[in-house]
């Protein structure tokens, strides 16, 4: 494969990660990112808001040899553990026994990635540089300094929008002719919030679990830090009864939270501070399509297919962008435009899936993780797989456990949905769950 000279847009986790790919396949890439070098800066851990690892993330990491030094910052997280009102606990596995996400800090594996990607000759990352203009026809960039002012002109042969959900490679790329492109926000945003480690560095909860305490049209959820403490993050409406709007002083916030999360607020003794000087996050989705221009420019990741975070598979997806794209390097080799079309027609239809998922996953999270009838369906559907592997793989297994692209999954999905609502209506099914006429109905309803 002939040298190519790569301009990277962004040094945030897909954008690091898809250097070091680049840089194996022995490009020259240089990186620029508008923010200045985090690395520079002291993380507070469990004060950025944590990624859940899983199985695409993995795989993609894998590809580049630095899983090993990744699990040296992440935290398995086995099952979820829901918090009832009452304080009651109820626990559901996230897949079969030694099957886990994994908790990792968004600040912390941006750096070692950094840290990975600068170890590569043929890689350079250059800080507080804006991109404000992409030349699509002639893949040139160019860049402002944030500090200096000064303006830099960057000639390369492939130019990356590897650069997030407001990314400026894209709204240059949204100036063409039949662009097709769509943002949307949900009503809910998120504030991050911390439950410290206790005086002995130990950890005040379950610490291998992701903790939920659904409440319908809300909900909190805390994953582990290596440190003791958890980050938290509460999913809540912009307006309405109960919403960051009708939250305004120490004393409604106190009161929600002593009422709604009783035994989570015994545990933030920084939770007034932390409610009013942390930041209210919106969150949406980004739609659009082409992802590329010939063979001259691409986007990546967030760039191309932002999500909200209910399935955990933002991070997880910009990953698997990298390794699909980098197969796809491997299997046309020179013919660079004929390896970004593929990959732009492989990724689309997923990256649209995986929205439709995690919205899905968040009325699932927020709204049935404590109805007795979905937990019995997640039992049942354990049993059926258990003893039919190769007739049933639960859909979060698909998302989270496997690489079955997200649209197969997805339709997958809404099959053993509909499957599921008919067996979870029968009379009795509390009782007989787990009966041979239960799975005997199971099979031939597949067929």
């Amino acid at each position: 494969m002939i040298e190519k000279k790569f301009t990277l847009a962004g040094a945030g986790l897909v954008g690091s990660l898809f250097a070091i790919y680049l840089a194996k396949k022995g490009h020259r890439v240089d990186v620029f990112e508008r923010r200045k070098d985090m690395r520079t800066e002291t993380i507070g851990v469990g004060k950025s808001i944590n990624l859940a690892l899983s199985n695409r993330g993995w795989k993609a990491l894998a590809g580049v040899g630095v899983e090993e030094e990744v699990k040296q910052m992440a935290i398995p997280m086995h099952k979820r553990v829901m918090h009832a009102l009452d304080g009651t606990l109820t626990d559901q596995a996230y897949g079969k026994d030694g099957e886990a996400i994994y908790s990792v800090s968004r600040g912390g594996l941006n750096a070692l990635l950094m840290d990975i990607a600068e170890r590569e000759d043929k890689v350079n990352i250059h800080f507080n540089k804006k991109c404000v203009g992409v030349n699509l026809k002639e893949a040139s960039s160019t860049f402002e300094d944030a500090i200096t002012k000064e303006i830099t002109k960057v000639k390369a042969d492939h130019v990356v929008g590897a650069d997030g959900i407001y990314s400026a490679v894209r709204t240059q790329m949204q100036r063409q002719d039949r662009f097709n492109y769509e943002q949307r926000y949900i009503e809910h945003g998120y504030k991050e919030l911390v439950i410290p480690a206790n005086e002995d560095g130990t950890h005040q909860l379950e610490m291998n679990a992701l903790h939920i305490w659904p409440r319908g049209t809300y909900m909190l959820i805390a994953l582990p830090n290596l440190d003791g403490s958890f980050t938290c993050t509460l999913f809540f409406p912009f307006k309405g009864e109960y919403s960051f709007e009708s939250l305004n002083d120490d004393t409604s916030v106190l009161s929600f939270f002593k009422e709604v999360f009783p035994d989570a607020v015994s545990l933030m003794p920084t939770l007034l501070q932390d409610f009013k000087e942390n930041p209210t996050s919106s969150l949406g989705i980004i739609r659009c399509f082409p992802w590329t221009v010939e063979d001259k420019v691409m986007l990546i990741g967030d760039a191309s297919h932002a999500t909200v975070p209910f399935y955990g598979q933002g991070m997880n997806s910009g990953f698997e962008d990298c390794s699909v794209f980098n197969d796809l390097m491997e299997q046309y080799g020179d013919d660079w435009e004929a390896c970004f079309k593929a990959y732009e027609l492989a990724r689309k239809e997923n990256g649209d899936a995986i929205q439709d998922l995690s919205i899905h996953n968040f009325m699932v999270m927020r709204d049935k993780t404590a109805d007795p009838k979905f937990l019995l369906q997640k039992k049942i559907e354990k049993h059926f797989s258990t003893k039919h592997p190769d007739k049933w793989l639960p859909l979060y297994s698909m998302v989270t456990f496997s690489d079955i692209p997200y649209a197969e999954a997805w339709r997958l999905g809404q099959k053993q949905e509909g499957m599921m609502a008919e067996i979870v209506a029968l009379p009795n099914i509390e009782s007989k769950w787990n009966s041979k006429e239960i799975e005997e109905r199971m099979l031939e309803m597949i067929g």
